[in-house]
């Protein structure tokens, strides 16, 4: 049997062009010696499946054979050790994008995230668990998404993580470009089938890759080479708009520096990038107004629930001038009216989201999203974050995915929200606690619903109000007014 996943699984990586017929005998004495097998008989039929389904299969066979424990680590290893029999060197890869780069770069891209997909590191079969629904709000149709991807760690994982004493930093955390081909360990995730792209930006090295969870179409990440921490700057600025004209079919963002209001790393600098357009991207202007000091720049304040300017202009220095001069502005702001503080002694508060997008009329388009992490007796999780009221669908931080409209929401929400639509139809539910309130409200509200649709439409509508709710607690200016005294200091 084993011998039928391994043809099969071999067959299945020359057909999406991982490896060619000449490659079939390396890569089956590589996967031979992972799994110990020592014989192998002639005229195997391949058993037909998918690469994550044969792959799977694979790693069943080394569990019941003992190759390896049933535990969450040694089966992530071994599995990304099998594929990386099929991944070609860094160099071969990094040749080929290149190659294809010359073509253009969406040719290059394309390439890469097939490679990242077949080779499964992205891991398609786990995201395909994850539920996905648009919501309509006042801002734009929202996407939510209920995060089912990431497997839960079993016990006997969890109390070898305890147990493991920490005797290496290396890599130093997850993003590390060192963590390309890194067979993995003990509480730190198997990349042995993990590639990265090298970029050149601003004389430094910094390196392309996909997320193996891609939330949206093409999510991948762009790092630094050195291990350091998130920075808002005018570097990072240009950075932004370089890697736009490289690669002008993407959109590239970075989470703000500071915690509470700057994502889940902030120790390693990175940038998020894709090939999605958000419903941010395509939000109205609220107002425009003129930076006297910037005149060929466009700038508008985005009809959207955080704080967002965009501004706008074909010459890139004055771009990033008018960007920089804007961040100097916001990190000194403190406005009482708003309940803004810029610093706490010599804790500061205020920083930016920025995203960049390069238009095909070669206008470059900068969106900066004005955050602040203080955080109060009335709110201990942050001012401008998501408030109690919603904490139960979304307590966690406000990231650069969230700030462009994309909810990540919790798993346990499949269950609970199941459980909230039958209580619409009328039906008895154990509702969690912290969904009683709301299960109630929307019980007055709709009534009884008859409709197995209608339940379901009604959920998703109410979930996407209770995300933009999150967005707009995120928002520093809840006001016009607010936001005009801000702008007034632009132009002083």
């Amino acid at each position: 049997m084993i011998e039928q996943l391994l043809s099969g699984l071999i067959k299945q990586a020359t057909h999406v062009g991982l490896i060619t017929k000449d490659d079939r005998l390396y890569v089956r004495n590589q996967v031979m010696h992972l799994l110990d097998i020592t014989t192998f008989p002639e005229d195997v039929i391949p058993l037909e499946a998918s690469i994550p389904e044969l792959l799977d299969q694979i790693i069943t066979y080394a569990i019941d054979h003992n190759v390896i424990e049933d535990i969450f680590d040694d089966k992530e290893m071994l599995a990304a050790s099998v594929m990386n029999c099929f991944v070609a060197r860094p160099s071969e890869v990094n040749r080929t994008f290149y190659q294809k780069y010359e073509q253009s770069p969406k040719e290059a891209t394309d390439y890469f995230y097939r490679l990242s997909q077949n080779s499964n590191y992205i891991q398609l079969k786990r995201i395909n668990k994850n539920i996905h629904f648009a919501s309509s709000t006042p801002y734009g149709d929202m996407d939510i998404t209920i995060n089912l991807s990431k497997p839960e760690k079993d016990p006997a994982q969890i109390k070898r993580e305890r147990e493991q004493k920490q005797k290496t930093n290396y890599p130093k955390c997850v993003l590390c470009v060192e963590n390309e081909g890194y067979v993995g360990r003990i509480g730190h995730p198997a990349r042995a089938n993990h590639r990265v792209i090298k970029v050149s930006l601003q004389g430094e090295n910094w390196y392309l890759q996909y997320s193996p969870y891609v939330y949206y179409n093409e999510h991948s990440i762009l790092l630094a080479e050195e291990h350091r921490n998130m920075k808002i700057d005018r570097q990072a600025f240009e950075r932004l708009i370089l890697f736009t004209e490289r690669f002008p079919h993407y959109f590239i963002g970075s989470n703000a520096d500071l915690p509470i209001v700057g994502g889940s790393i902030l120790s390693h600098d990175h940038y998020q990038a894709g090939n999605y357009q958000f419903a941010m991207t395509t939000a109205e202007n609220a107002f425009i107004f003129t930076l006297e000091r910037f005149p060929s720049i466009h700038a508008a304040v985005l009809q959207w629930p955080l704080s967002v300017i965009r501004l706008q202009s074909q010459h890139k220095e004055q771009l990033l001038d008018a960007a920089d001069h804007i961040l100097q502005q916001w990190r000194g702001y403190s406005d009482e009216g708003a309940a803004i503080h810029a610093f706490s002694g010599n804790v500061p508060h205020n920083t930016i989201t920025p995203i960049a997008r390069l238009h095909k009329n070669g206008t470059h388009e900068l969106d900066l999203v004005l955050r602040n992490n203080r955080t109060s007796e009335a709110h201990p999780m942050g001012i401008f974050h998501p408030h109690a009221d919603v904490h139960h669908i979304k307590k966690e931080n406000i990231g650069l995915i969230e700030v462009m409209g994309l909810a990540v929401l919790p798993a346990r929400l499949k269950e609970e929200l199941a459980e909230i639509k039958q209580h619409l139809l009328g039906e008895s539910a154990a509702i969690a606690t912290y969904h009683q309130a709301w299960a109630q409200q929307l019980q007055q509200q709709y009534g009884v619903i008859n409709d197995e649709d209608r339940a379901t439409s009604i959920i998703k509508e109410e979930v996407g109000k209770k995300f933009t709710k999150a967005l707009e607690d995120a928002g520093v200016f809840k006001q016009k007014e607010d936001f005009s005294r801000f702008i007034d200091t632009l132009n002083r």
